[in-house]
């Protein structure tokens, strides 16, 4: 950090999470104003990025199948895993054991028959599109 990075960040600390200002003003980081200012498209990808990076260390953690996989078929458990979270992705069992037989049309339709097909249809789709495309 150069001398006023120092300054500033001393003045106004680091939060990691988004917390209310004094002025009221949804803040984070070194006091970055969510309201009025937001973030950038080059920041929001670095976070997209990041959060890529996250679900690829958590699948290849937690499933160790994944390494083997399609690049179509991890690309489907890294946007669910980005949009679940690696709990919420685990709940799809039969899903998942049918990735790790091979057998991508039955994970597709595994997929379909969730309440995730029905809150978020489209996104549901395309990733069933892309499973059964191996």
């Amino acid at each position: 950090m150069n001398d006023i990075e120092k300054y500033i960040s001393a003045n106004e600390g680091l939060k990691l999470k988004p917390y209310k200002c004094t002025a009221g003003k949804l803040t984070i980081g070194y006091g970055r104003n969510l309201d009025d200012r937001g973030i950038s498209e080059d920041e929001a990808l670095i976070m997209l990025k990041n959060d890529i990076a996250l679900c690829q260390y958590e699948l290849n953690r937690t499933l160790d199948f994944y390494v083997a996989l399609p690049d179509n078929v991890k690309t489907v458990l890294i946007d669910m895993c980005f949009n679940l979270g690696i709990s919420g992705l685990l709940k799809f069992k039969n899903m998942l054991s049918a990735i790790k037989e091979g057998n991508y049309q039955k994970a597709g339709s595994e997929l379909m028959n969730s309440a995730y097909a029905g809150q978020v249809p489209n996104r549901a789709h395309r990733n069933k599109q892309l499973l059964t495309s191996t």
